[in-house]
């Protein structure tokens, strides 16, 4: 696939994907929407890339949408352009589907950890389409801003399921309700980042936790653990997980992951996991997020 507005590149098992409108401080636009969500696809398919690294280009993370046409930015009667792109989105419930709402899900649909390493301004959609992302990073720099109540929207991306689990419910309202900015030791303190690290450490930082994952874990395991860990968020009790766990270590247990994880453990030797998320990932495991009958 060709980029324009994202960069792609693989290096050591770590798949990175630069958002590349510095000039713009990388403002979210649809051409952008559509090559993450083929970035996504095409590291998915890579056996070779056992996590990716989001970031952004220049300054800033992501601005979050692109403003230029003006008043009419989210008016799809008046904004032509906004309205071939809801066309081609497709519609829920007979409205279009929100753009910045495909990438989230797509990136919670990932068999591969998903890293957001904030280098800058993240605001609107540019904070809310990394909510499913595993583990999110930021610079001392970086600010935050959900800020959709201050345009007379709301918050999208599917962030009214996401946010209040990653962050909690009231800090999750005290940032939709105020729309305020806040920096990277909130962003910390709130549980939006797991952690911040000074500004020329953003990368080294991430790429150190993806080596981590590439060097020492099945790449199966991962991508059952990461579905599991989300999916489980929304089950009824925990006797579902129960179900699944159960299941999982009957199968996987007889893998051949399994016997070179036991047997490189007792050899003393880094392990070589032979099996490939493209084709052993089991059977057993419910697509997550779980698309409603009608969508």
């Amino acid at each position: 696939m060709t980029y324009t507005e994202i960069g792609y590149e693989v290096s050591e098992g770590i798949a990175t994907i630069n958002l590349n409108r510095p000039q713009r401080l990388n403002a979210f636009t649809h051409v952008m929407r559509g090559e993450l969500i083929g970035a996504f696809d095409t590291a998915e398919a890579d056996d070779s890339v056992r996590a990716v690294i989001v970031t952004g280009a220049g300054r800033a993370f992501c601005a979050g949408a692109d403003l230029s046409a003006g008043e009419d930015t989210f008016n799809g009667e008046n904004n032509d352009a906004r309205a071939n792109a809801h066309r081609e989105l497709g519609e829920v419930d007979g409205v279009p589907r929100d753009g910045g709402g495909t990438v989230a899900l797509r990136v919670a649909a990932m068999r591969k950890p998903v890293i957001g390493a904030f280098n800058g301004a993240a605001v609107g959609v540019g904070v809310t389409m990394t909510l499913p992302m595993d583990i999110r990073i930021a610079a001392e720099s970086a600010k935050f801003g959900f800020v959709f109540t201050r345009r007379g929207i709301l918050p999208e991306a599917a962030s009214s399921w996401f946010l209040p689990r990653v962050v909690g419910i009231s800090q999750a309202m005290e940032w939709a309700a105020t729309g305020r900015l806040f920096d990277s030791a909130e962003a910390l303190s709130g549980r939006l980042v797991s952690r911040v690290v000074a500004d020329d450490e953003l990368i080294p930082t991430a790429r150190s936790i993806c080596r981590e994952i590439a060097e020492n874990t099945s790449g199966v395991s991962v991508a059952v653990a990461r579905q599991l860990m989300w999916g489980m968020l929304s089950a009824s009790s925990p006797w579902e997980a129960h179900r699944l766990d159960s299941k999982g270590i009957n199968e996987l247990g007889a893998g051949a992951d399994a016997a070179e994880g036991i047997g490189s453990f007792l050899a003393k030797r880094p392990p070589e996991f032979p099996l490939r998320v493209s084709q052993d990932y089991p059977e057993f495991m419910p697509e997550w997020p779980a698309r409603p009958e009608g969508v």
